[in-house]
């Protein structure tokens, strides 16, 4: 049985299809501030003011109109570096999950298909990374390679293979004794094609729904990172170097730390919104 909301306009609208659109909502206003940074933020995100340093948000006593979100330890406006933040948040997300998605859908999909020694080399692969806390080891990779943008979405992508390849394999496990793929072998379909013509687009669908929540979890993961110190450059404003400065001053501003903070549980939540409706939207036992 599945639960919906109430008649609207005379049609059943499932409640996953209403969290789902929310979703793409929250996550269109976070795309509209990254794209829009230039126009949307009153300030520049690293201009220093220490005469407006430590101003509260504006609804709270002897905050200023100017500054709605109030000010950091420096002055600096907490508003336009959160919308210049909702950059580096959405794009090591983005091209984390990409490129996690390209290496984990490829080796998922040789393992399902080839079996046997390629099986059992990328089930090994996978085991080894589940094994070992990926945020302490993500840690000694940046402390060794230093951070910046390139060397964070190469560790998140680390991460993140690894949701591609399980899914992935587990499906090209049962498709490949499928009848269209056995017809297809039979009239002499080379290997190349089989993978590219019949077995990726049956994987796409779960591809893309990973691609989701992995994207979360790069959020979340470069967020951690940042607030430990190892994430991208600390003049980069991102909302997880602004937790890191804000936690300092919980006591006497805590706008420093607690407006990134909806930040990032807005962005996560949506991208997890998105990502159940399309789990749902896309399976076929749903169909």
């Amino acid at each position: 049985m599945s639960f919906s909301l109430p008649r609207l306009l005379g049609h059943r609208v499932p409640v996953t299809s209403v969290l789902g659109a929310l979703g793409a909502l929250l996550l269109a206003i976070v795309l509209l501030f990254a794209v829009a940074a230039p126009v949307l933020a009153p300030y520049r995100p690293t201009e220093i003011d220490l005469r407006q340093r430590l101003l509260p948000p504006v609804w709270v006593f002897s905050g200023s109109p100017r500054h709605l979100l109030g000010t950091d330890n420096v002055g600096r406006d907490v508003l336009s570096r959160i919308i210049w933040g909702a950059r580096i948040s959405l794009s090591v997300g983005v091209a984390a999950s990409l490129l996690g998605a390209l290496a984990g859908s490829t080796l998922g999909l040789c393992a399902g298909f080839f079996g046997g020694l390629t099986d059992r080399a990328v089930s090994w692969l996978i085991d080894v990374q589940l094994a070992f806390p990926f945020t302490l080891f993500a840690i000694f990779l940046l402390a060794v390679f230093g951070g910046g943008f390139v060397p964070v979405v190469a560790v998140l992508a680390l991460a993140t293979w690894v949701n591609f390849a399980r899914v992935v394999r587990s499906q090209a496990l049962s498709l490949r004794a499928q009848d269209f793929l056995l017809a297809a072998r039979a009239v002499g379909v080379g290997t190349p094609r089989l993978l590219r013509r019949y077995m990726l687009p049956a994987v796409l669908p779960s591809i893309v729904v990973v691609a989701s929540f992995s994207a979360a979890q790069a959020i979340l993961t470069q967020a951690a990172l940042s607030f430990l110190g190892v994430g991208v450059d600390p003049t980069v404003p991102s909302w997880g170097a602004m937790l890191d400065l804000g936690r300092n001053y919980l006591q006497t501003a805590w706008w420093m730390a607690i407006f990134p903070g909806i930040a990032i549980a807005i962005t996560v939540l949506g991208a997890n919104l998105v990502g159940d409706w399309l789990g749902a939207k896309l399976d076929p036992r749903g169909k």
